[in-house]
């Protein structure tokens, strides 16, 4: 019998993390007419004006910076951002390291209360596993709603502005970087985004505690289907875009990889029910 909290507790924190990457996509898609004329300090609208058009803004004052490098100012405006949500994204990073802890240590206990109730199928029965649920995730101070999603959600509008300054600023549609044109889309570059974010699952996925059953085969789904998406869009995009997701990627990558030597290494021996 399952429980009511018997999906994976990390899918909620996947979905958004999924739907982080899929909105921009869409809206890119959805909103062309609106969305992605040129933008400048007269463009109307807060989201424009307070959102959009100050990372424009920097993209070309770097780019001046850079004898007119627009490849090096998308890199240099990347790097800076990730750097500034660094701190949110570390605090959830180790409240779903805690959090994945404290599920290992419950694992037990709560196999127990499914084998107790696993011919039982009344309503009673049903409701008498409800509570006992909540009592063990009372126990060990476990509260599944607590999936540390909100400093997600505080940085979407700081990664989805970048998105757009790059969409919207022309200057950087007339000039090249490396082998390609950053307003163009090119066929190498896609596929070093997809290979990114893949190898940027996997990285997540040392870090997380070891999924079981069901949970192992949607978290391999998302490691296949994340990827995928991101190459085919970059495919029709202009390069500058697949840069930009690239380098993201790379940072994320080199920050899992700090807090795995930081966090996770020097406690694999800790009791596992400790954040």
């Amino acid at each position: 019998m399952k429980t009511p909290f018997s999906k994976p507790v990390g899918l909620k924190f996947v979905l958004v993390a999924l739907f982080a990457i899929v909105l921009p996509l869409m809206l890119s898609g959805c909103s062309a007419a609106s969305y992605n004329n040129p933008i400048d300090a007269n463009t109307p609208g807060v989201w424009n004006h307070y959102f959009v058009y100050p990372f424009s803004y920097l993209i070309i004052f770097f780019a001046n910076l850079f004898q007119g490098d627009y490849g090096l100012s998308i890199i240099l405006m990347t790097i800076i951002i990730r750097t500034a949500i660094l701190p949110l994204m570390l605090n959830q990073m180790k409240k779903q390291l805690a959090m994945r802890k404290k599920m290992a240590a419950m694992q037990p206990e709560l196999q127990k209360l499914q084998e107790k109730y696993k011919n039982n199928t009344s309503a009673e029965a049903r409701k008498q596993m409800q509570l006992e649920t909540m009592q063990l995730y009372q126990k060990h101070q476990f509260n599944p709603l607590n999936m540390g999603c909100l400093p997600m959600l505080l940085q979407f509008p700081i990664t989805l502005g970048f998105y757009y300054a790059i969409r919207r600023t022309p200057e950087i549609a007339a000039h090249d970087f490396l082998w390609f044109s950053l307003g163009k889309p090119d066929m190498i570059l896609p596929l070093i985004a997809a290979a990114v974010y893949y190898i940027q699952f996997r990285v997540s996925q040392s870090v997380n505690m070891p999924a079981q059953g069901n949970q192992n085969r949607q978290y391999a789904v998302l490691g296949l289907l994340s990827p995928l998406m991101m190459g085919m869009f970059s495919f029709a995009m202009p390069a500058a875009l697949p840069l930009y997701w690239a380098v993201g990627g790379i940072y994320i990558i080199v920050q899992t990889l700090v807090f795995k030597k930081l966090y996770v290494t020097p406690n694999r021996n800790a009791d596992p029910a400790k954040p």
